[in-house]
């Protein structure tokens, strides 16, 4: 059992726990994800490490209440609490280098593991540029520490309430267009997001990863879920990835095995919200 050393809400969906598991937390590096199951009964849900503190053996998620699992999570595990499962390092971590001046895009949940990429690119030496983004305020979060390691930050959402009105790939486009010299751009969001920064960056010939969150099962390549092809060939995110030449990846090939589940994850998610309804109404007897 992992216990979980604190649980902070960081917007009105998103949730982050510190999870006590000290031998994550030594060998963890930016880019890498860990695999969690909350008990006997729970789904592996591969989530990726925000940050890791090897002294106090801390290792940081964040998590978005959108299905069964996750809202189960947010729930019924608090501090003090545990998980059954929580494997990991998981994945290739990213390739940081002093590549001079970088962007990194961040779309809705995709900000949690640009963070901690951001942060070692600083570190590096590399000049930071951030785009972070959502569908509104209420979904955005890390803006402080994205600008703490940022030399240049910039806010949308889609609505307007607060940053800028419009995309992430907007300032994206505005910068490549203005000719300054951008060595490499790292873009983590939606699938559609990633998308449109990787086609947006082929026109300016500019390198670009992306980090594919594609479906995850055993997180060691042994169940072939997480498929995706890449320069026409299969690939694995869980360890050839998750990262991966944007200009090479099939987004659309991705985007359509992402929905393979869309059905059983909203029958799942029913059941639980039925059965949770069902126990306050017994409690309020």
């Amino acid at each position: 059992m992992y216990t979980i050393l604190s649980k902070m809400t960081l917007s009105s969906q998103i949730r982050e726990y510190v999870i006590e598991a000290p031998e994550v937390a030594r060998a963890a590096k930016p880019g890498q994800f860990i695999v969690l199951r909350l008990h006997e009964r729970g789904e592996r849900i591969p989530l990726t490490i925000v940050d890791a503190d090897p002294q106090a053996g801390g290792v940081t998620i964040v998590v978005q209440e959108v299905g069964k699992s996750t809202r189960e999570m947010g729930d019924h595990f608090h501090a003090g609490g545990s998980v059954l499962d929580f494997a990991g390092p998981l994945g290739v971590p990213s390739e940081i280098e002093n590549y001079g001046t970088v962007i990194c895009v961040g779309g809705g949940l995709g900000i949690a593991p640009l963070y901690p990429i951001a942060r070692g690119l600083k570190k590096a030496g590399n000049t930071v540029i951030g785009i972070i983004g959502a569908r509104s305020k209420d979904l955005l979060f890390y803006i402080d520490r994205m600008d703490a390691i940022c030399d240049e930050l910039h806010v949308m959402t889609d609505d307007g309430s607060t940053g800028r009105k419009g995309f992430t790939v907007d300032p994206l486009r505005e910068i490549l267009s203005s000719r300054r010299k951008i060595d490499r751009v790292w873009a983590i969001g939606p699938a559609i997001m990633m998308k449109v920064c990787a086609e947006v960056t082929r026109e300016f010939d500019v390198p670009t990863v992306v980090s594919l969150n594609s479906i995850m099962i055993d997180g060691t390549g042994m169940c072939g879920g997480c498929r995706v092809e890449v320069g026409g060939e299969a690939k694995f995110a869980c360890v050839d990835g998750p990262e991966f030449d944007a200009h090479k990846v099939n987004f659309d090939l991705l985007m359509s095995r992402q929905s393979f589940y869309h059905e059983e994850e909203r029958c799942a998610l029913d059941r639980y919200l039925a059965a949770e309804k069902e126990k306050e109404q017994r409690e309020d007897r």
